[in-house]
């Protein structure tokens, strides 16, 4: 309790209640002395007490009136009744009537502050488990998930969101960073829109553009001006989602505008002034990024200031389960199925799995997996119970993986002619493919690297680690 606590003593007796005082002394506490029920009465609204001593035998009538007296906060108090005619009658009748304690009188200073002690204590623990509690929520914004890991995550957004600080959120694929920064701009109170911004799924050479908008003519197959990201967000919160893939040209141009607010459009000399709240997230370890060049250093320091760290979805305990009940309700609805629930080996089997982000880039992990996976089972089965056999995930040793079905002619395990398994590299079964789901596109990148999960730049850095040779592949598809 931050104020000394506040005793209220209510005695008729002018020299008991000098006695009671005494006991406690006001070094500790702040003591307030009635001698009527009236007194008491107006006494009690003024001085909003911790704790209340109160006689039951007062001479223009009895304590018990102001245990039932509705103009109090009765609920915030404790109240020790004390009388010379104690009984257990009496007793139980005011402990059901609000009173915490009782004290038969004579009573001595020891008793009377062990009493006093373990009250305050009480109201301590009490006023922290009230503070937890409001805390401790199913979910939160658009997150589901009442986890120890995810309180601590609510905490930080309900504290940063009224704030102008900028928030990194750091996760693996699947966590939800994208949520985290919408409960951000949702909790803030700003007036303006939610305007998001993947920098991994946007070409640089265009980038700058989808920040900050341009003007016509300014580069070719610029025929109209248009906005950009900057200006959507004005008055709202811009989310730079993968913020370690924008450029390093770019980034410099960031630092400027995160200081100052203020851009230009491409093509345009006349400079704009926005409000934006910045909120940005990675997938990545920025501080490696920044060690190895790739992200600039006073950018990292200017946007790293309130770091939001997302929890995967192996360590979210029974979340995992509550996720997976409402996957199942919202994709049984759609696809009017009869589906109401999971096995207990349908739940364990969701339980131990690894849900692993990040693991490949093409499989997204944590709450997208699970999201797949339920929505899998909706549509291929039929039934009202989910059972462990129809969810498409497997365990093997050493961690849970999901199986691969390759092209039998580009197998990558096949017998040589002595009979040793030839293992292919990893690069070759991600440049195969690749290349396919291309070719299935028409040789359309951004649609393959949708539906491959990735973001375009990803599939442009791969076809620039491959040699010569392989380009020249490519460019026959």
């Amino acid at each position: 309790m931050e104020h000394k606590p506040r005793i209220l003593i209510v005695e008729d007796s002018e020299s008991l209640a000098a006695i009671f005082s005494s006991y406690l002394g006001d070094e500790f506490y702040n003591l307030r002395v009635s001698t009527t029920l009236a007194e008491g009465r107006r006494e009690w609204g003024i001085f909003t007490p911790d704790i209340v001593l109160l006689d039951l035998e007062l001479p223009d009538g009895n304590g018990m009136e102001l245990l039932v007296d509705t103009t109090l906060n009765i609920d915030a108090v404790d109240v020790i009744i004390m009388t010379a005619y104690g009984s257990g009658e009496i007793a139980a009748r005011a402990i059901r009537s609000g009173a915490t304690d009782y004290l038969s009188k004579p009573f001595d200073a020891d008793r009377l502050n062990t009493t006093i002690k373990n009250l305050l204590e009480k109201r301590i623990l009490r006023e922290q488990v009230e503070k937890y509690a409001k805390f401790n929520r199913d979910g939160y914004c658009d997150f589901i998930g009442a986890s120890m890991p995810m309180q601590s995550v609510y905490r930080i957004i309900e504290s940063v969101a009224p704030s102008k600080a900028t928030a990194f959120i750091v996760g693996e694929s699947g966590t939800g960073k994208e949520l985290t920064a919408s409960a951000i701009h949702q909790m803030s109170g700003r007036k303006g829109a939610f305007h998001a911004i993947n920098c991994g799924a946007i070409p640089h050479e265009l980038m700058e553009s989808a920040v900050f908008g341009h003007v016509k003519g300014a580069f070719t197959g610029a025929i109209n001006a248009r906005d950009g990201a900057a200006s959507a967000a004005d008055n709202g919160t811009l989310f730079l989602d993968e913020i370690c893939e924008m450029d390093l040209s770019l980034q410099k141009k960031m630092l400027r505008f995160l200081q100052t607010g203020e851009f230009q459009k491409v093509g345009s000399n006349v400079t704009e002034r926005v409000d934006v709240r910045f909120v940005c997230a990675t997938n990545r370890d920025p501080l490696r990024e920044v060690q190895e060049g790739r992200f600039r250093e006073d950018l990292y320091y200017r946007l790293h200031v309130v770091p939001i760290e997302l929890p995967p979805l192996k360590e979210r305990g029974e979340d995992i389960l509550i996720l997976a009940n409402d996957f199942l309700q919202t994709f049984r609805l759609r696809e009017d199925k009869e589906f109401t629930s999971f096995s207990d080996e349908a739940r364990e089997k969701l339980l131990s799995h690894q849900w692993p982000g990040n693991v490949r880039e093409q499989w997204p992990g944590n709450v997208r997996e699970l999201q797949n996976v339920i929505q899998n089972a909706v549509v291929l089965n039929q039934g009202s119970i989910i059972y462990d056999t129809m969810l498409p995930i497997t365990a093997f040793p050493g961690g849970n993986q999901q199986k691969i079905e390759t092209d039998a002619s580009e197998s990558p395990e096949l017998p040589n002619s002595r009979g040793q398994w030839k293992i292919e590299p990893l690069w070759m079964v991600e440049r195969r493919t690749i290349k396919d789901a291309i070719k299935k596109c028409g040789g359309n990148i951004n649609k393959a690297a949708g539906l491959l999960e990735v973001a375009p730049s990803t599939i442009y850095r791969k076809r620039q680690s491959w040699n010569t040779s392989t380009e020249q592949n490519w460019r026959a598809v």
